[in-house]
């Protein structure tokens, strides 16, 4: 999926695929739009699973080819804190709280660099929280912490401006119930850039 963000007006391309571009996700004044191709009005992302033992299977998605799954296979269990639960391995629960933070990082990432946001680091801490409603166990919030390091006291407020707008800009926060909250903070660290530029993201 291509997407493509720049501040305001219509994108520019030096390949000329502007035109295949449709916005998705409209800014503020000032703020980044959000683009994506014209011809993706809808996209699947096909997961097979398939039962092993006891409480738990292996996950696999042909479109997965990174070195650190098996084949695109990651082994999933019913979480311990239900009956025949199994500690240690993912878990629905951990993989719905994990598309969230996830989306929210690359969210980021694309609007920090057509925003033109020198930074130097990122992590994000997700909390997933599970609990009964109605009679039934639901994933009711999401909450995101969220840490950016800069290396100049003048970039905190635009790195604050950037991780909001990515956290209203996230697809997955959009196609949820749950309530997706945004507890952010920003590092300043003038050291490392001063010690190795190289290491900036821009």
């Amino acid at each position: 999926m291509l997407i493509k963000v720049r501040r305001g007006g219509w994108p520019l391309s030096d390949d000329n695929q502007n035109r295949d571009m449709m916005i998705v996700m409209k800014g503020g004044k000032g703020e980044p739009y959000l683009y994506v191709k014209k011809n993706m009005k809808e996209h699947y992302y096909n997961i097979d699973i398939k039962w092993s033992r006891d409480r738990k299977g292996l996950m696999c998605s042909s479109e997965i080819t990174t070195p650190l799954s098996e084949r695109g296979c990651i082994e999933v269990a019913t979480p311990p804190e239900f009956p025949k639960g199994i500690p240690g391995i993912w878990s629905p629960e951990h993989l719905f709280t994990a598309s969230v933070v996830s989306c929210f990082m690359t969210t980021f990432l694309a609007i920090a660099e057509n925003s033109k946001l020198a930074f130097t680091g990122f992590t994000c801490r997700a909390a997933g929280k599970l609990e009964e409603a109605d009679g039934r166990m639901i994933m009711s919030s999401v909450a995101l912490y969220p840490e950016v390091t800069v290396t100049e006291a003048g970039s905190r407020e635009k790195a604050v401006r950037v991780m909001e707008r990515a956290e209203k800009s996230c697809l997955i926060s959009h196609s949820i119930k749950s309530t997706v909250t945004l507890d952010a903070a920003v590092i300043v660290d003038a050291k490392v850039g001063a010690d190795d530029s190289s290491q900036m993201v821009h």
